[in-house]
């Protein structure tokens, strides 16, 4: 029986918006279900990766990719309008419009770079289709918008941070292949500069481009690495 997957487990997602936000780099954590089969291999660019013993995956020409899903670290508006006026408060269609930009910046980059490797993008399951479920969760924006008239200017020296959370399935039967986690902070100039939408923009475009192409390179890996004999995991024999 097929069962069809429309978006990366929010169970996960929030535990890393809960609990799971301090998460050390290349450090162990309990995992939810169903990720309980996975077990923790190395990763030199990753700060976590899970995969499914035996899992092969050089079956898989095609991807699936799902819709990415943004969520903020607690408490970030209330902390982001701790040194703003009233009129300059981010509210809540502020965040929204902020997540959907972050939603639509990391689509475009995450896609076009397996597309860039000869990687085809389906939109359907199917034997040969990679189920991958991408999100973005602990999204911190230093200074969320552009300084205006009469506000002072605002000065950092990164954009922000972000947790990626990547989820791999086989898109036919949902079987969980693997998951990968990293947190990391945007590259800034190193001194404190004028901040505004653009660079906000630019620097977390840049963080995106760098899990793209991590994760492409990483799927390359797993491919050639992958048992020589045995059927493709999530899959009857």
């Amino acid at each position: 029986m097929r069962t069809l997957r429309v978006a990366p487990s929010l169970l996960l997602v929030a535990a890393l918006a809960g609990g799971m936000q301090a998460l050390p780099a290349r450090a162990a954590a309990a995992l939810p279900a169903p990720y309980g089969d996975l077990v923790q291999v190395k990763a030199k660019q990753l700060d976590a990766v899970y995969l499914l013993p035996g899992a092969d995956f050089r079956g898989y020409t095609k991807l699936l990719i799902d819709p990415v899903q943004v969520s903020f670290r607690k408490d970030w508006t209330k902390q982001a309008n701790r040194s703003r006026g009233v009129s300059r408060r981010i509210d809540e269609q502020d965040a929204q419009q902020i997540a959907q930009a972050a939603r639509s910046g990391f689509e475009a980059i995450f896609t076009a770079a397996f597309k860039a490797k000869g990687y085809e993008v389906q939109t359907a399951p199917g034997p040969d289709v990679l189920r991958l479920s991408p999100a973005i969760a602990n999204l911190y924006i230093n200074a969320p918008e552009p300084t205006g008239p009469g506000v002072s200017r605002t000065y950092t020296v990164e954009a922000g941070e972000a947790t990626l959370v990547l989820e791999a399935r086989d898109s036919d039967t949902g079987a969980v292949l693997g998951l990968a986690i990293d947190k990391r902070t945007t590259r800034g100039s190193g001194f404190a500069t004028v901040t505004t939408s653009a660079s906000n923009r630019a620097e977390f475009e840049d963080l995106f481009r760098s899990w793209a192409n991590i994760c492409v390179k990483g799927f390359e890996q797993l491919k050639a690495a992958s048992p020589v004999s045995g059927s493709k995991s999530g899959k009857k024999p």
